[in-house]
């Protein structure tokens, strides 16, 4: 018998003991309390406790948690907005006092939970209803960093710190999706033409230039020309001026008249035309008192070129 009894101490015994080995999972400490009151932490690894006295009152997670958040909120403007968004948050170290905090603050994780959700919820809120329906489509990150700046203190005195606040989707009711959506139309019709008549316009310039360089080209050339005629034609009236004085010269040396040639320029002239006229018709006086005439005309016109070649 006494066997027996000192066999079931030693079993009761090791219970007792065993009953007192605690094992905390990575990422997780054990919070442990005597008689209702905050007593130690535990950390990941095999723990003991004092078997029967010390009670293991909550495992805290020091791991990222997330959460999805849906709600309205209403603009300066009275227009309804809706927000589709994710929460990321975490414990904020693992320091005894943070961790007290967070075991202690809120009964349960569904307390801690609709907390959370509430305060950022009322902070976006309050964030759009100071500005207007066309503008929080561009405030994403302003919306972020006002929330973060607004529960940031609450948070921290609940031993929880938010790592991100992402704001998936942003929508309207449907009438006003669909007016912002004309907007846009009308916007990107009006951007279009502008662009349109701006293509115009630079073609038309560019048309106008091109045409203005290819008259001044054209000008310039047809100067040109002219200048080239004019200096054949001078060249033309010295070759002949040379020519007729040459051979003047030449007749007085031989003793012979020289309006034989004026005649013989005269004949040519008229054989000249029957030649190449190609059917135009030219009145000619062939009498003898129209060639006299003619001859007293030809023989000025060389007087006079003559006279404006002698020095």
């Amino acid at each position: 018998m006494e066997w027996l009894f000192s066999y079931g101490w030693i079993i009761f015994l090791l219970f007792i003991f065993f009953s007192g080995l605690v094992s905390v999972n990575q990422g997780t400490i054990a919070v442990v309390t005597m008689f209702g009151k905050y007593r130690r932490l535990l950390h990941p690894g095999l723990n003991f406790k004092i078997p029967i006295f010390e009670q293991i009152y909550r495992r805290i997670s020091i791991q990222n948690r997330s959460v999805e958040l849906e709600f309205q909120a209403v603009t300066v403007d009275q227009a309804n907005v809706y927000f589709k968004s994710m929460l990321l948050y975490s414990v904020i170290n693992q320091d005894e006092a943070s961790i007290k905090n967070v075991a202690f603050k809120f009964i349960s994780d569904k307390d801690l939970m609709q907390a959370l959700i509430r305060t950022v919820e009322g902070s976006i809120r309050a964030f759009v209803a100071t500005k207007k329906q066309a503008e929080i489509l561009l405030l994403r990150r302003e919306i972020v960093e006002f929330v973060k700046q607004q529960i940031d203190k609450s948070l921290e005195d609940w031993g929880y710190h938010l790592q991100d606040l992402q704001i998936n989707d942003i929508t309207f009711d449907q009438v006003i999706m669909e007016s912002m959506s004309r907007v846009v139309a009308s916007n990107n019709l009006k951007a279009a033409a502008e662009n349109e008549g701006q293509a115009l316009l630079i073609t038309k310039t560019k048309g106008a230039e091109a045409e203005g360089n290819a008259i001044k080209i054209a000008a310039e050339a047809e100067r040109e020309a002219a200048r080239l005629r004019g200096q054949g034609v001078a060249l033309f009236r010295e070759e002949v001026a040379k020519g007729m004085s040459q051979a003047a010269e030449e007749m007085k040396q031989a003793n012979l008249d020289t309006n034989v040639i004026l005649f013989s320029m005269w004949t040519e002239s008229i054989k000249n035309f029957a030649e190449v006229s190609k059917g135009n018709i030219i009145f000619l006086d062939g009498s003898p008192e129209g060639m006299e005439k003619n001859m007293r005309q030809i023989v000025a016109m060389t007087k006079m070129s003559l006279g404006d070649k002698r020095p």
